[in-house]
């Protein structure tokens, strides 16, 4: 590690505080900051001054963590030989953000871009937890390029409810089907709602959040085991305490995103987020965050990298535990250690620990093989995302890892025709629709439909929304029908079991064939060919484009009409097309503001 006192340049904090060439400004800038007791001598001695991006709030409760954790964030800095200033970052909590959490991704983006490129802060800890607190966070990094650390806040303890595990998300989409055969009453269904959220934490399934976290950490932009500790664990602080000390070295090193965020690690985060079973909303949030790192990830590198990775962890909701086994099993290193001796990772790349990949992995062997089973004796074989396209859409994935027994068996097992079906859909034209819709016996659903969701992704919700796994209607699922085909251009939680078809794109509202489908119309899949198309002809799907578009709602929010103006689809990550073009922005310093 570079000592501190060999630091290759003055640090970009000096131009406001320590600038011989203007006093004057020198002093409007230290001035204010004396009211709440800091000293000109901290902020005039060359020592980098470190930002705390803080996640946490009342209105964020699975990031809340960090309120508490940032107390030992600054510990770590101050030991360090930083100075910290913490500020507050827009807020993102998936369960209740309205109409989707997916338009406060590239908001908080935009807001961190500003501060990290137009206030005097030389490095940053970036505190995650939420699913898309994550990529929002890395890709400003990836953008300002200053030296930045991720230190995820961790998973909620194990939830249980009458001595069964219950997990985040994966408890709410069983318990509703319970609920809808008449299994249970309104009253336990929220019971076990609440169960699986048991302490403070994010979720503590698989799903997005601790995917992300995980993908973080196998970006190489945490340190080493940070991402699975669950948030209430002594090791969580001291994970804050180690990650603060760390980044005051970072800044010392001068040590950048710009060379840890190359395209070998996002091929080996692709490669992770197969080996996890993680959730399919990884692809547009990976995707996003190569984009604004320069790195180019393509359709064909999830089948190329990712499809024919076993499954490794035994992890709801491809599996059958939670977050807590996951962590003393090992934790993300341990699923990394796996894949590093059977030659899947690229991992001669550089981390901010300041050592490579490998040298993190050496001695993370998992001893629970029952959560983290050996690579040749895996869960699931190809446990990837399949990438399909068709005459309906250009780009769709279906998370393979959750695919059941039970719908192998009904849908990809005719003799003759295995991994391939074919059915007639069912249209819905956005959540409320389906919901309203969903239990007319008059739309004539049974075990050979397909459920279609359209209007549901970045432009047309707009933001994208969690509606794909849409569940059968009640009469089915009393039958004992849990689980009808799926497709949409929206995505679904990452915490559902359904294997859906999912980030359809181009989605109707962008001119997508989606919006040409009609009810009662049959849709072929096969995932021999990863194609799926509507069984009609060309002819008749251009026939129909004379037809006025499904409605899509109006604006509610001036954000709402810059993400829609702004925003692309799904397969590019829905990242703000025009925010591409900046790159490297706090390599150059803002001008001064009199």
């Amino acid at each position: 590690m570079t000592q501190q006192n060999s630091k290759p340049k003055r640090f970009r904090s000096q131009d406001w505080f320590d600038n011989e060439e203007r006093i004057d400004m020198t002093a409007l800038y230290l001035e204010r900051f004396m009211n709440y007791g800091i000293t000109p001598e901290e902020l005039r001695s060359g020592k980098p001054i470190i930002g705390i991006a803080q996640s946490g709030s009342d209105i964020s409760p699975c990031n809340r963590i960090h309120l508490d954790l940032a107390k030992r964030v600054r510990d770590g800095i101050r030991d360090a030989g930083g100075i910290p200033m913490e500020f507050p970052l827009h807020p993102i909590f998936e369960n209740c953000r309205r109409p989707t959490a997916a338009l406060d991704r590239n908001l908080a983006y935009l807001g961190l871009v500003e501060i990290l490129h137009g206030y005097p802060i030389d490095a940053v800890v970036l505190t995650t937890g939420c699913d898309k607190t994550t990529p929002a966070q890395l890709m400003a990094a990836a953008t300002v390029d200053i030296p930045a650390i991720v230190l995820s806040g961790g998973p909620m303890l194990d939830g249980w409810f009458e001595g069964e595990l219950v997990g985040s998300g994966a408890a709410i989409w069983k318990g509703r089907r319970r609920l809808a055969a008449g299994e249970i009453d309104e009253k336990k269904f929220i019971d076990i709602a609440t169960a699986s959220a048991p302490s403070a934490g994010h979720c503590n399934t698989m799903g997005t959040a601790s995917t992300m976290n995980a993908i973080a950490e196998a970006l190489g932009m945490s340190l080493t085991g940070c991402s699975a500790i669950p948030a209430p664990y002594r090791e969580r602080g001291q994970m804050a305490y180690e990650t603060g000390k760390r980044i005051v070295g970072m800044a010392f090193e001068d040590l950048r995103p710009s060379q840890i965020l190359s395209r070998d690690a996002f091929i080996d985060a692709i490669v992770v987020n197969a080996a996890i079973g993680g959730s399919s909303n990884a692809q547009p949030h990976i995707v996003a965050m190569a984009r604004h790192a320069g790195v180019d990830i393509t359709p064909e590198d999830w089948m190329e990298y990712g499809y024919d990775v076993p499954l490794l962890l035994n992890m709801q909701p491809a599996g059958k535990y939670l977050g807590e086994r996951y962590h003393r099993a090992g934790g993300t290193p341990a699923i990394m250690w796996e894949l590093e001796q059977k030659g899947l990772l690229r991992s001669k790349r550089l981390t901010v620990t300041g050592k490579t990949m490998a040298e993190n992995l050496v001695g993370r062997e998992s001893h629970d093989r029952e959560m983290i089973t050996p690579f040749d004796q895996p869960l699931k074989q190809k446990a990837g995302f399949m990438v399909l396209k068709g005459n309906l859409f250009d780009f769709a994935i279906m998370k393979t890892s959750v695919i059941s027994d039970a719908f192998r068996q009904r849908y990809l097992s005719a003799p003759g025709s295995e991994n391939a079906f074919e059915c007639k859909v069912v249209v819905f034209d956005g959540s409320d629709d389906y919901h309203h819709r969903i239990n007319d016996p008059a739309l004539g659903i049974d075990e050979n439909t397909m459920l279609v969701i359209r209007g549901s992704g970045p432009v047309g919700w707009p933001g994208s929304a969690e509606v794909v796994n849409m569940q059968p209607p009640d009469a089915l699922i009393k039958k004992g029908i849990n689980a009808l085909p799926t497709l949409g251009d929206g995505r679904q939680s990452g915490t559902s079991d359904s294997p859906s078809i999912l980030n359809a794109s181009p989605e109707s509202a962008a001119g997508g064939n989606l919006a040409l489908l009609r009810t009662g119309d049959r849709v072929r899949v096969d995932l021999n060919t990863g194609s799926c198309n509507v069984l009609i002809s060309d002819e008749e799907l251009e026939a129909r484009r004379k037809d006025a578009p499904p409605p899509i709602p109006g604006n509610q929010t001036p954000w709402q009409q810059i993400y829609r103006a702004t925003v692309g689809q799904l397969h590019t990550g829905a990242v703000m097309e025009m925010a591409l073009q900046y790159r490297d922005v706090g390599h150059d310093m803002p001008r001064h503001n009199h």
